[in-house]
């Protein structure tokens, strides 16, 4: 049986009076059906804000005890993908085979109905403040550098604690910055980013050291010879 779109591809246009973050979820809510749902078809439903919203959901499940299992690589890549586009001040884009995954309704409700209820209460702070920071031209295009490096450093299969939710926190505050022109939003994603790069430089450096130390134990050993 062929797949039918969620709506008509013709309505992706930006909307003159952008609704709120949470009723655009009650959208995707409202449109999800008993069937698998591809990856275009919930960026048709989100319309113009589509890529910004993208971030927001995929990002905000990892700040929060929402299990995710297997999906911060590939959520990783589509955030580093949109990250490098906006850095370049170029419209995002996904790739065919990213656009055609699709999602089970069961765990796309279970997502979408946890980062509703974050949404709600995080409407109460968000609104367009310190808009410079968001129409300088500058930081713009930084903005999008701190979104591609934290989508990067999410990809990574670290079993180490934290290690999803500061990446993940960076690209929140970010993408909710864009979202509503909040420049606020862009301060608590730079610093969420420089805490993000200091966590993971500890854990490189550890790394290295601990490896260094194994390597030198061993060469110390003396051969049973």
């Amino acid at each position: 049986m062929s797949h039918q779109p969620l709506v008509s591809a013709d309505i992706a246009v930006i909307p003159q009076n952008p609704r709120k973050l949470s009723e655009e979820i009650d959208a995707l809510i409202e449109a999800v059906r008993e069937q698998p749902i591809p990856l275009r078809d919930l960026l048709v439903v989100m319309k113009g804000r589509a890529y910004t919203l993208l971030l927001i959901i995929i990002s905000l499940p990892f700040c929060m005890p929402v299990p995710l299992p297997g999906l911060s690589t590939f959520f990783g890549a589509i955030i580093a993908l949109i990250g490098i586009r906006l850095a370049m001040r170029m419209q995002p884009k996904l790739p065919e085979k990213m656009l055609s995954y699709t999602f089970s309704p069961k765990f796309l409700l279970r997502m979408l109905n946890s980062v509703r209820k974050v949404a709600k209460v995080l409407e109460v702070f968000l609104r367009p403040r310190l808009t410079w920071l968001v129409e300088w031209s500058l930081l713009s295009h930084l903005i999008g550098v701190m979104i591609c490096v934290s989508g990067i450093l999410l990809m990574l299969p670290l079993p180490v604690p934290f290690s999803n939710v500061l990446p993940a926190l960076a690209i929140f505050c970010l993408s909710a910055a864009l979202l509503e022109r909040d420049g606020l939003f862009v301060i608590f994603g730079t610093i969420a980013f420089v805490a993000t790069l200091i966590f993971f430089g500890g854990i490189f450096i550890g790394g290295a050291a601990a490896i260094n130390a194994v390597r030198e134990y061993f060469q110390n050993v003396p051969s049973g010879d």
